[in-house]
Formats: C-alpha cells, structure tokens, sequence
C-alpha cells in the first residue's frame, strides 16, 4: 500500500473514532445537563471523513436520533463521501 492511501486511512479511521467519541460525549453531557458540544462541530466531524462513526454513534449512544436534519445528514454526508472516495479509488 502506498503512503497516501495508508495517511489517508489512518485519517479516515482516526476521523471515525472522533465522530463515535464526540456524539458519546454530547450524549453524556446531555444526561448532565451540562455544557453540549455545538452540532456545528457534530457535523464539522461528520464533513471532514468522521460521517460513519458520527452516524453509528447516533445510533449507539441514542442521540439526535429524533431530529431530521441529522437522521438524513449524517446517511447522506456518508455516501457522498463514499462515493467520492469510490470514484477517487477507481
């Protein structure tokens, strides 16, 4: 494997990881009532390769499952970036 492909990966799996961690920690402060992380940033992590693991952690903390802009956002961010990434691997 090529160095790009192994940064990128790295990158991609590291960005994922942040958007599991970031929506399991808005969860736990929610429950808190204490300070959120704005959804701006949700989504920021989402845009910038985190969309799978933003997406699964929606679903496995719970959380901004009830609010539309995230149920089609976060699928929707994922496939674009899959098929961009698809059309790149090509």
């Amino acid at each position: 494997m090529e160095l790009l492909q192994q940064v990128g990966m790295f990158y991609l799996i590291g960005m994922n990881l942040l958007g599991i961690l970031v929506m399991g920690m808005d969860k736990s402060r929610a429950k808190r009532h204490a300070w959120r992380i704005p959804e701006k940033v949700l989504f920021g992590v989402s845009l910038l390769g985190g969309s799978a693991g933003t997406w699964a952690g929606m679903y496995l903390f719970r959380h901004k499952t009830k609010h539309w802009y995230f149920v089609i956002g976060m699928p929707l961010i994922f496939f674009v970036q899959a098929a961009l990434l698809y059309g790149l691997l090509r």
